[in-house]
């Protein structure tokens, strides 16, 4: 274990120095997480929902705001934070901690995103479980000159998003991984991961997919064939929200075990994971 206290803990972010960025919904803010110190301090208050996070070029953190949910009413903790709605969009905050919206305008609820090799950012846009009708869910784009655009829609739920390491999208969609073709249309990598779907994910060099497995409390690795090769089991019961490698030689892999509030870590994996683009607008 790296860490404790971080509630409902979501998109881990690597960001040198020894630094993992962890966000967290329920309280909607930004921590610091050093794991050789087995400590996080918070950073920075996004309110409402802070989602995703991904690393721009300034050392700020770039954060998908979903809105903010009412943890009292989804009685996953004892004593849940506050609600402190917000409006969904796309955030971005400083090393020093200050928030700014980049975007805000007509989103649903912002749920991950990623950096494509341009410095565009794609981010999911889901809104709220459940879905507030079939074919809702959509892949937007926020590019440098802070155009939105939908990349992709008609989605049931999508999730996680990332690149594979030849440059395809990839998005968690219902139980399974779906590519993402630049004309939006799709096919599955795999259709069911397990009988609690992904939520979070990331690759390493050789493309293998690392998916935050929510109520299975674990992270499944699955083979660029869609084959699944391992079940990384955290002890205990929880529900895993996402993961991503970090370290010098970027083969730690973290990952946010949102329930009970944890950030976990196994070292010396085998296959470093994919370098990540940071974004360029900071």
């Amino acid at each position: 274990m790296v860490c404790t206290g971080i509630a409902f803990g979501e998109g881990p972010v690597w960001c040198g120095a020894g630094i993992v960025v962890v966000t967290s919904v329920a309280e909607g803010a930004l921590y610091r997480v050093f794991p050789t110190e087995n400590r996080a301090e918070r950073f920075a208050t996004t309110s409402g929902g802070a989602n995703g996070a991904a690393l721009a070029v300034d050392g700020s953190i770039l954060v998908t705001q979903n809105g903010g949910l009412d943890f009292a009413k989804l009685g996953l903790f004892r004593d849940p934070p506050p609600y402190q709605p917000a409006t969904p969009g796309l955030q971005l905050a400083t090393p020093t901690g200050e928030v700014t919206y980049l975007a805000s305008d007509g989103l649903h609820a912002p749920n991950d995103l990623a950096i494509g090799p341009d410095g565009t950012v794609y981010f999911t846009d889901p809104g709220h479980y459940p879905p507030a009708q079939e074919d809702g869910a959509r892949v937007m784009t926020y590019a440098l000159d802070g155009t939105v655009a939908t990349f992709a829609s008609g989605f049931y739920f999508c999730n996680g998003i990332a690149f594979e390491p030849d440059g395809t999208m990839v998005v968690v969609e219902r139980l399974g991984l779906q590519r993402v073709a630049p004309d939006g249309s799709r096919d599955w990598l795999i259709e069911t991961l397990g009988r609690g779907g992904g939520d979070g994910f990331c690759f390493d060099t050789d493309g293998r997919a690392y998916v935050a497995s929510t109520v299975e409390h674990g992270v499944r690795v699955v083979e660029p064939d869609g084959t699944i090769a391992d079940f990384l089991e955290i002890d205990g019961r929880g529900l895993t929200t996402n993961c991503c490698f970090g370290g010098d030689d970027l083969r730690t892999l973290f990952a946010t075990d949102a329930i009970p509030g944890n950030v976990v870590a196994w070292e010396h994996m085998p296959t470093p994971g994919l370098p990540l683009p940071t974004w360029p607008g900071g």
